[in-house]
């Protein structure tokens, strides 16, 4: 089987992320009544984390097990990534000893680099750049809440807040899928024109529509769904009273702002959230906010796309061929045994 990455949604067809989808939302439906198929028997995942993680760290560990194989948690400090060690040849070590790679990097060239040396398929777990295993999550969140009777290349998303990295795969899967999308934020803090210009380009493929604006007001009026996220990331920490500065109060999801969009309208945000500052208590734990069957998600879209990439490329020996080595080596052991007596 051809090996095949997951860096990018930008790297997937339409076709090919709406299957990714409804294999999770039938490997969910197995799971909901206990019945999680052990796809990936045997299977070994390792995970690079190079900072800590609640929901990418659990939902990758608990999809393997659940899947019938392992998962490795690797840490700066007990590996020697990019260190000690060239990406090549930490890539090349863990293409023999694993099945499957998952990386969460603080910057995008290393998952770039451990995709271009790996010889077995590597999942973005997020980088400075993006996060496409919370976006396909959070498609399939949609499609399970969407208002009664629309499609999905009906679907309208508000996102109201800074160009994070979830900003950046949220706002090309949507484009790629056909739907609607506005990002609300002040000027400095919009989208990058190229962003924009690949977004554009899915539009022109799909025929979903991309707005940027610094009206979060008029972006919700028609919302089926509002999101947002931090307002500053990992190494920002010194920009953080210029952001706040200029996204509080306007841009911060509030009951008032939440109550301009239609009375359907649902809320979500990736996590961890700060509570206070992007977004408040009443929304966060608003009867309309997904946010915690969003996190569940996480869970089942990591199961779906492990069983994608991986499923395929193990192998499968019949009964007579593991019948066959088990009795090889049954039979040496037998002969140590009997020279040891």
């Amino acid at each position: 089987m051809r090996l095949r990455h997951f860096i990018d949604t930008q790297d997937y067809t339409k076709q090919e992320l709406l299957d990714i989808i409804e294999l999770t939302r039938r490997i969910k439906a197995a799971d909901k009544q206990g019945c999680t198929p052990k796809l990936l028997q045997d299977a070994t995942l390792a995970m690079i984390f190079e900072e800590p993680s609640t929901r990418t760290r659990v939902s990758f560990e608990v999809a393997m097990t659940e899947l019938g194989g392992h998962a490795l948690y690797l840490k700066p400090g007990e590996i020697h990534l990019g260190v000690r060690e060239t990406l090549y040849d930490t890539a090349k070590v863990l293409s023999r000893m694993c099945d499957i790679l998952m990386a969460r990097t603080l910057k995008h060239e290393t998952i770039l680099g451990l995709a271009q040396y790996a010889e077995i398929p590597v999942i973005n777990g997020l980088t400075d750049y993006n996060h496409p295993t919370q976006v396909v999550c959070d498609v399939l969140t949609m499609i399970e809440h969407a208002p009664a009777g629309k499609r999905l290349e009906e679907l309208n998303v508000t996102f109201i807040g800074d160009a994070t990295n979830v900003l950046s795969s949220l706002m090309l899967i949507c484009t790629r899928l056909g739907m609607h999308f506005i990002q609300a934020a002040p000027a400095k803090y919009q989208a990058p024109a190229q962003w924009i210009e690949w977004a554009q380009e899915n539009c022109a493929e799909s025929g979903g529509s991309l707005r940027v604006t610094d009206d979060p007001i008029e972006a919700v009026q028609q919302a089926d769904f509002v999101y947002t996220d931090l307002w500053w990331w990992v190494g920002q920490e010194e920009q953080i009273p210029d952001r706040r500065a200029a996204f509080m109060p306007t841009y911060q999801v509030n009951l008032d702002l939440f109550n301009r969009a239609p009375a359907h309208c649902k809320f979500m945000h990736c996590l961890p959230a700060s509570r206070g500052v992007e977004v408040t208590d009443e929304v966060m734990d608003h009867p309309r906010s997904i946010i915690f069957d969003q996190s569940e998600n996480r869970l089942h879209t990591e199961k779906g796309l492990l069983v994608y990439l991986l499923y395929k490329r193990l192998p499968r020996p019949s009964p007579q061929l593991r019948a066959y080595h088990q009795g090889q080596i049954e039979a040496l052991l037998a002969n140590y045994h009997a020279d040891k007596r």
